[in-house]
């Protein structure tokens, strides 16, 4: 791992608002994907699998009897793990709603707060399956009430989805279930086929077709965001354990080779001995190849003057997770105001928050915390707007009103409201 020595040197690699090339190299194949599911529906679907993954379907939805089957293919261990952490994201994200934006109104304007009715939900599957974030996904958008959550995964080399997956959606109540990934799934969602029912809003992460997808039908559907490599940004000073450290860098670069593990500390100690911790653990680990890669790429050991530049640093980097490996931890929560989560506690690591701590593990990533939210109950909500018109409204505001139109050339506006004016003074 890279060590950065000092405040400005740190700033200066942490710093993500800086100009950058925003083009895709796979953005024109993926905007042709998505034109050929929008054509030719479930045709272009089949092929589409065929091709890219190998498996071709008699049929793109599961059955619920395959689902069931599920349940008989993995250990019940497995199982009862899955339920204990919908039960703890559920309770969760019920809170959340108790504590959300009620339907209101006051006098003659107020709002209505509905659930949007169908939203689709992509879980990454193939070579690996991630329950979790079916779990993760789906919970906060049924606790929301949303009707109908549809669930797009791609199969695994033999046509199957794995049984994990198929049992996180049972248990997060996921409606119906399709054999389907990439951008065409995503495609598949957003403007419907013969089989796949069209969303009002897309949400999961995945590869970089699906990041792709999602960006160029947004605007057609709604979407939780655009979720990049995951990232970990550890605070941590000289009461931290080493190890603890190592640990959660070395799991965050277990994602992916573009993932991001980042430890700032006061203590020189402190990085000496995590930098050994990490080449010591990284040796028992199955996925040494990605992790190598993703240290290589973006994992770095900052050393800063004090914890004032290693807040500044986090909020700066905006990061998804924060680990706080500190004491005492409640006095940093209140400053990182740019992150997807803050973990902190005497045992903290984020991969507890990642599966059952009960907040959704779907968290802005590539510094939009500046600016977004994890995924919530709210991003299953919508509201509408009501104001009632009357006389006494007519009487109090309807001459202003025509005065801001006429100013803003709008004659039509004006007239509208000066009719009802005449109308109103003839009573």
């Amino acid at each position: 791992m890279k060590i950065i020595e000092g405040f400005n040197k740190a700033k200066q690699l942490l710093d993500r608002q800086a100009p950058k090339d925003l083009e895709y190299k796979q953005e024109a194949a993926v905007k042709q994907i998505i034109n050929d599911v929008r054509l030719h529906g479930d045709k272009a679907l089949f092929e589409m699998t065929e091709k890219f993954d190998g498996v071709k379907l008699k049929t793109l939805e599961v059955k619920p009897a395959q689902v069931k089957a599920a349940y008989k293919k993995i250990d019940a261990k497995l199982v009862d793990a899955l339920k204990l952490a919908a039960e703890r994201i559920r309770t969760f994200h019920q809170a959340q709603k108790e504590r959300a934006l009620p339907t209101y109104t006051h006098g003659k304007t107020g709002w209505l707060v509905r659930p949007l009715e169908r939203v689709g939900v992509y879980a990454p599957g193939g070579t690996a399956s991630y329950p979790s974030t079916v779990l993760m996904t789906a919970i906060p958008a049924k606790v929301a009430g949303v009707k109908e959550v549809i669930l797009v995964t791609p199969p695994a080399k033999d046509g199957n989805i794995s049984p994990a997956i198929l049992i996180a959606a049972d248990i997060a109540g996921v409606n119906r279930i399709f054999s389907i990934g990439g951008a065409q799934a995503i495609a598949a969602l957003a403007f419907g086929s013969e089989s796949v029912p069209r969303v009002d809003k897309i949400c999961g992460p995945g590869n970089i077709y699906v990041f792709l997808a999602k960006k160029l039908v947004y605007g057609v559907v709604g979407i939780d965001g655009l979720q990049g490599p995951s990232e970990v940004v550890i605070i941590a000073d000289e009461t931290a354990n080493p190890d603890y450290c190592a640990s959660d860098l070395l799991a965050q670069a277990e994602h992916g080779g573009l993932s991001s593990a980042i430890l700032i500390t006061d203590s020189k100690s402190l990085a000496d001995k995590v930098t050994q911790a990490v080449e010591e653990q990284l040796k028992s680990l199955s996925r040494q190849a990605i992790i190598k890669e993703s240290l290589a790429n973006n994992g770095m050991i900052v050393i800063v003057e004090n914890m004032v530049e290693a807040v500044a640093l986090t909020n700066l980097y905006a990061p998804e997770h924060v680990l706080l490996l500190v004491r005492p931890e409640t006095m940093y929560e209140n400053h990182i105001v740019n992150a997807g989560c803050i973990i902190y506690g005497q045992q903290a690591t984020v991969a507890m928050s990642d599966y059952v701590s009960g907040p959704s593990h779907t968290l802005p990533t590539e510094g939009t915390a500046r600016f977004s939210s994890p995924l919530n109950v709210l991003d299953f909500l919508k509201i509408t707007n009501v104001s009632s018109v009357d006389d006494s409204l007519i009487k109090l505001a309807g001459e202003e009103a025509s005065t801001i139109a006429r100013a803003e050339g709008l004659d039509a506006h004006a007239r509208a409201i000066e009719l009802r004016m005449k109308n109103v003074r003839k009573k």
